[in-house]
């Protein structure tokens, strides 16, 4: 057996997927996976569609940097300050604090050594310095 499969993109280049067991093909390529694959791509499609809807209504952007992530826990915060009081929603909020306590924790200390190499400038690059 094949480690790619037998099949073609759509541009001509072999299909780098692994095949099925005793099969040429992989699930994407696979005739009696026709069905199943057009209806996983067309979840694909809908997931991208419904995923944009909500990060335009939440003005999610992503989780790669602090703000981003600051971002994602005011909407956290505000779902759960709305919702009745009870013992989950308490749970919730102190969740919250939690991770906005350690977010506000890190964004200080690289404020903090961002500081310090400003500072140390040429000492720093001397000795072969942090690397970003």
């Amino acid at each position: 057996m094949s480690a790619h499969c037998a099949g073609r993109s759509q541009s001509g280049e072999p299909c780098r997927q692994a095949p099925l067991t005793d099969r040429t093909l992989c699930f994407w390529h696979d005739p009696e996976q026709a069905q199943a694959a057009a209806e996983a791509r067309r979840l694909g499609g809908v997931r991208r569609r419904r995923e944009g809807t909500v990060a335009g209504a939440f003005d999610f952007e992503g989780l790669d940097s602090h703000a981003k992530l600051r971002r994602l826990l005011e909407v956290a915060a505000f779902d759960s300050l709305s919702l009745d009081n009870s013992i989950a929603r308490v749970r919730a909020l102190v969740a919250i604090v939690q991770a906005g306590a350690k977010l506000l924790e890190v964004g200080e200390l690289e404020e903090r050594l961002e500081t310090l190499e400003h500072a140390l400038g040429p000492r720093l690059k001397a000795i072969g310095g942090r690397k970003r």
